[in-house]
């Protein structure tokens, strides 16, 4: 299966995007998507199993419990992928970034201006 078809079901970007905190249970995964998207557990680990498969997550064994955690490789592999695209976004968001810091410059410069001229007061 090509990676955009595993990562185009919003269950399975989903999933990653819980599993991207940190190794989870099946069982609290589970509970999360069956909320989040009103599927039953079947269906679940049908997802779970297409992302083991296909590589975007690992499971180990823990006990009676299974343990789910992202597998990076695939992802390294779509970011690949995408680096010929990120010419069209990362303009932007350097230009974002840079009206963001000069924003956030103007406010400290304010923020010293009005604390420079209030009075003070000397209560003794």
């Amino acid at each position: 299966m090509h990676a955009f078809d595993v990562l185009g079901d919003p269950v399975r970007r989903r999933i990653l995007e819980l599993l991207a905190d940190g190794e989870q249970t099946a069982g609290a995964l589970t509970a999360v998507i069956q909320q989040e998207f009103g599927i039953s557990q079947p269906a679940v680990s049908q997802h779970l199993r297409v992302l083991r498969e296909s590589g975007f997550a690992t499971v180990r064994a823990d006990g009676a419990r299974r343990l789910y955690a992202v597998a990076a490789a695939p992802l390294r592999e779509v970011d690949m992928w995408l680096e010929r695209f990120r010419r069209f976004w990362e303009q932007h968001l350097d230009a974002l970034a840079t009206e963001l810091a000069r924003g956030k410059r103007q406010r400290r410069i304010q923020q010293k201006r009005s604390e420079q001229q209030k009075p003070e007061t000397n209560e003794e």
